[in-house]
């Protein structure tokens, strides 16, 4: 691990670490808590040392932040037990520790501070490295092969859909274009070209690379499917009473949250206008939030990053 590496590391600041810790951890008292997006183990190490009487088990499918939550988290013990996995395995990964349910599970959906500054895992347009984008480093598909191999419609598609960008067709015939000359292989080639043929951002908008290197991010990991798979384990696992938190960062995954905690907080789901209820529907959650939990300015004058970070909470029945 480079200096800068470890400085990256050190650096890293858990989005709504207050708010997490109101929400989702008692302060006395037994709990078992899973934090699906383990990381670089800050929300787990501060829910960790709120209550000694937590138990935590953290699932990640980056090995890199695994091992240096191994070191953040060494301080309690056997409280602490860290797997390698998709969160939307968390029921699986759950079982084989010996949980029947948990008190309380976290969702932290976006990319970690570290994951973005080390070139070596092109997660961003910043900084020059391949094309890989995976967070779990075993997985055979990297954003190049996508550039690369996927079609045309298809890029298009992951374009639009998962990044929302503006030309998304225009981006990507020029894609198809550059790779029948040679392969892509680089972030700065790939920003380069977004820069060049995507229209400027509207004032306050995210700049064109960002929106394209979010899409690519999000077709190589599954993003939006491992988030949809997760939301539904977690409700099945946890207690009646305990909470779970997800904290996004973009309006496709926020969408999905909010939807999700919507339906399974209805009545009814029958359409308007039936005399009356045949659908059989049960809810499973109620809303602990109704709107979405934002940074407030002190948490953005310390973390311009965390900015976009909206958390929704919902409790079982």
């Amino acid at each position: 691990m480079s200096a800068g590496d470890e400085a990256g590391k050190q650096r890293h600041i858990p989005v709504l670490a207050a708010e997490v810790l109101e929400y989702l951890v008692p302060a006395a008292g037994p709990s078992r808590i899973v934090d699906g997006t383990l990381g670089y183990g800050g929300h787990s190490a501060l829910m960790l040392g709120k209550n000694p009487e937590v138990r935590l088990l953290g699932v990640d499918r980056d090995d890199d932040a695994l091992a240096y939550a191994r070191e953040v988290l060494a301080f309690a013990g056997d409280r602490a037990t860290l797997v390698k996995g998709d969160f939307s395995d968390m029921a699986a990964r759950a079982a084989e520790a010996g949980w029947r349910s948990a008190d309380a599970v976290l969702l932290d959906i976006g990319i970690s501070s570290p994951q973005i500054d080390e070139a070596r895992r092109g997660f961003a347009h910043r900084f020059d490295g391949p094309l890989d984008m995976r967070m779990d480093q075993r997985r055979p598909l990297t954003a190049g092969r996508i550039l690369n191999n996927s079609p045309f419609e298809e890029l298009v598609r992951i374009f639009r859909e998962y990044g929302e960008v503006e030309g998304a067709a225009s981006l990507a015939r020029a894609v198809v274009a550059r790779r029948a000359e040679r392969p892509w292989l680089y972030t700065s080639e790939l920003a380069e070209l977004c820069e060049r043929v995507l229209p400027r951002p509207r004032r306050g908008g995210l700049p064109s690379p960002t929106l394209c290197f979010q899409a690519l991010r999000v077709a190589v990991n599954d993003e939006l499917g491992e988030l949809e798979r997760a939301l539904e384990a977690a409700a099945g696992l946890l207690a009646p009473g305990g909470r779970m938190a997800v904290i996004s960062y973009h309006s496709l995954e926020d969408r999905l949250v909010k939807n999700f905690f919507r339906t399974e907080a209805a009545s009814c789901l029958c359409p308007p206008g039936l005399p009356i209820c045949i659908c059989g529907h049960q809810p499973r959650l109620k809303l602990v939030t109704r709107k979405p939990v934002t940074p407030g300015d002190e948490e953005l004058a310390v973390n311009r990053r965390s900015k976009s970070a909206k958390m929704r909470v919902a409790e079982k029945l």
